[in-house]
C-alpha cells in the first residue's frame, strides 16, 4: 500500500525514482475504495493445495478481495471430492454476465498435451476471450501462461526433452515496473514444466513486453504492454515441499524422476528444502493485486473491460 504525504514534499521525487509508491493528499481524498472481485479459474487436479497457495498469498495485503473459485463444465476433475467443488466452485455460465476486477488462470499437468487436445480447450478459450470483457487484468499461471500467449497472440510453445523441476536464478529486466517494487536484481522461483517459449517470439510481438528471465529456465514473466495480461511460468506460490511431493509422488510411480535442481541441500532428498523464494512470491502476487488491479480497474464494476 502507498504512503501518503503533503503535496510537492521534495522526498516524493527520490521515492518514486526509487520505484515507492507514493500517493498525494490530493490523490487520497480523491481515491473511491470498494472491494475487489477476483475470480480464480483452478485446473489444477489437487484443488485444495491450488487453491490454499493462491489464497495465503492473495490475504497478505490490506485489500478487502472476494475471491471466487470457478471449475471447468466440460471436464471433471477425478482428484477431488465432487461434495467440494459442489460447495465452493461455480461454472463459467454462471458467472459469465458479471465483470471481475482480476482473474488467475492456474497450470495444469498437461505437459507434451497439445492444446487443441485437451479436454477442456474449447471452455478455456471461451473464458480467456470472455476476460476480454469482463476482467479489468488477467493472471496466467505455467500451464495457462503458454496457453495464453498462444492463444491471443498465436505463439507456439516448444516441448523440453526433460522437465524442467527446480528453484531457478532471474534477472528482473523492468526494474522500474510496479510489478517488480520491493524486488531484490536477482530473484528465486520455482518451476516445474516441460514447456517453454522462445524469447524471440515474445519480442517480435509488439504488445508484449518480457519483464523477467532465467539463464536456465527462459522466459518467465511477460505482459501487455496495457498491463491488462500477465503471464508467468514460474510459481513462486508454490509450499516448501511442493516440489518434493511431485518428486517423491513420480519416484514412488517408479518413473526415475531426475532430482529438483537447486531445491535440496547437496541434492541430497533426504534434507529439508531451503525456501528462497517466499517473500518473491508475496512480493510478486501483492504488486499484481495492489498495482494492476486496485489501483487500475474502475471503480464503476460495469465499465470494466471498456474499451473507451
Amino acid at each position: 500500500m502507498p504512503i501518503k504525504i503533503k503535496d510537492s514534499l521534495p522526498a516524493q521525487a527520490i521515492l518514486e525514482e526509487e520505484n515507492i509508491f507514493v500517493m498525494t493528499e490530493l490523490r487520497a481524498m480523491h481515491q473511491d475504495i470498494r472491494p475487489l472481485n477476483v475470480l480464480i479459474l483452478n485446473l489444477m487436479p489437487n484443488k485444495e493445495v491450488t487453491e490454499t497457495q493462491l489464497l495465503r498469498k492473495l490475504s497478505n495485503s490490506p485489500l478487502q478481495c472476494n475471491v471466487e473459485l470457478l471449475q471447468t463444465a466440460s471436464y471433471t476433475p477425478k482428484h477431488v471430492d465432487a461434495s467440494h467443488l459442489d460447495s465452493f466452485y461455480t461454472t463459467f455460465d454462471q458467472v459469465k454476465d458479471r465483470k471481475f476486477d482480476g482473474m488467475i488462470i492456474t497450470g495444469a499437468p498437461l505437459d507434451y498435451v497439445k492444446f487443441e487436445d485437451v479436454a477442456y480447450w474449447d471452455e478455456v478459450c471461451s473464458i480467456m476471450d470472455w476476460a476480454e470483457t469482463h476482467v479489468h487484468c488477467t493472471f496466467y499461471l505455467c500451464w495457462a501462461c503458454f496457453a495464453g500467449l498462444y492463444y491471443h497472440y498465436g505463439l507456439e510453445r516448444y516441448d523440453r526433452e526433460e522437465k524442467l523441476s527446480g528453484v531457478y536464478a532471474h534477472r528482473v529486466l523492468k526494474p522500474t515496473s510496479p510489478l517488480f517494487r520491493g524486488f531484490d536484481d536477482v530473484f528465486y522461483a520455482p518451476h516445474s514444466r516441460a514447456m517453454g517459449i522462445a524469447r524471440e517470439k515474445i519480442l517480435a510481438v509488439p504488445e508484449l513486453e518480457l519483464m523477467a528471465e532465467s539463464d536456465e529456465a527462459g522466459v518467465t514473466i511477460v505482459k501487455t504492454v496495457d498491463s491488462r495480461k500477465f503471464f508467468v511460468g514460474c510459481h513462486p506460490e508454490y509450499d516448501a515441499n511442493t516440489l518434493a511431493d511431485e518428486y517423491f509422488r513420480d519416484y514412488n510411480k517408479g518413473m526415475n524422476p531426475k532430482i529438483p535442481v537447486h531445491y535440496f541441500p547437496d541434492d541430497d532428498p533426504t534434507k529439508k528444502p531451503i525456501v528462497n523464494w517466499r517473500s518473491t512470491g508475496q512480493l510478486l502476487y501483492t504488486n499484481w493485486l495492489n498495482y494492476y488491479v486496485y489501483q487500475a480497474t474502475p471503480y464503476d464494476v460495469e465499465a470494466i473491460g471498456n474499451k473507451n
